[in-house]
């Protein structure tokens, strides 16, 4: 998990939109994000970085470029799903689960659901 990188909120917010558009150029998703819209050079700084980070590649057309993400939603969701059992929860999956549930961030109905996918998964 070390080398896990995280994003920041906005190359999160960025990286979502990418993932739900497959491909696009910096207009195309400022054109998604929610209002106030973020300045253009802001978005192209940021879609830069995160090529640099290894989260986006390009494919150049002109003097502009297209935006694809290299890393899946599902890829960064179990990097950092990893990160967050690894740094606050002991490894243990156990350990994260009875937080949410002492938290009462999950009800009887998701718990069954839990234990369905357990079974279905044995």
């Amino acid at each position: 998990m070390e080398d896990f990188k995280e994003l920041t909120k906005a190359e999160e917010q960025i990286m979502k939109e990418l993932w739900e558009m497959e491909r696009g150029f910096v207009k195309e998703i400022i054109d998604r994000l929610p209002k106030p819209k973020p300045a253009y050079n802001t978005v192209s700084t940021i879609v830069r970085i995160l090529e640099t980070k290894g989260f986006v590649t390009h494919e150049s057309f002109g003097k502009s470029h297209q935006y694809s993400p290299k890393i899946s939603k599902e890829e960064y969701k179990k990097g950092l799903t990893g990160k967050l059992l690894t740094n606050y929860f002991d490894n243990s999956p156990k350990s994260m689960l009875s937080y949410f549930l002492e938290e009462n961030r999950l009800d009887v109905r998701e718990l069954d659901e839990i234990l369905s996918i357990i079974e279905r998964n044995k």
